[in-house]
């Protein structure tokens, strides 16, 4: 019985520490959504020629056209009709007056299960807390159309100087 109980206990352990690992690479918490909007794809017409960043657009590599984000930019796209997602690079421009939050590679398109629709609405996440200080270092002015949100740095710092400015009793 003793045995059993063990057992038991260490497999209770073993689940509550799996579930609270958190990837490296990527966090969990919507701080890291940037955007929210329409999507499109592009394929066929562009394929071959230059995009904005200056390399060759193959229609089937992870890749996606934005108005302003930096090139290089690693972006998780989830595709909010079905929960499909996909990690695409930045490395073409949208026109400043398009409708839509970015354009993906015909690749990208099918990994989503979105050549059918055409468009449908996704939500842009960058892939980490630093990514978000690096974009936002690339700009003089962050764009009104992105959110780029703070880790929880000032929150754990006021908290720090909360407790050390308490007088001792």
């Amino acid at each position: 019985m003793k045995l059993i109980f063990g057992i038991l206990m260490i497999s209770q352990l073993a689940v509550v520490f799996s579930s609270s690992a958190q990837s490296p690479f990527t966090a969990p918490d919507s701080l890291l959504i940037i955007q929210e909007g329409i999507a499109s794809y592009y394929g066929t017409r562009f394929h071959n020629r230059m995009t904005a960043n200056g390399e060759i657009y193959d229609m089937w590599e992870f890749t996606a056209a934005h108005k302003h984000l930096p090139f290089g930019t690693l972006l998780k796209v989830t595709n909010k009709k079905n929960g499909y997602q996909a990690i695409v690079r930045v490395n073409d421009r949208l026109p400043k007056s398009s409708r839509r939050i970015i354009d993906l590679s015909k690749g990208v398109a099918e990994h989503l299960n979105m050549v059918n629709d055409g468009i449908v609405p996704v939500s842009l996440e960058l892939l980490s807390h630093h990514a978000i200080d690096w974009v936002r270092n690339q700009y003089r002015e962050v764009p009104r159309d992105i959110r780029l949100r703070s880790y929880f740095h000032g929150i754990a710092y006021q908290k720090d100087l909360e407790i050390i400015k308490k007088p001792l009793r």
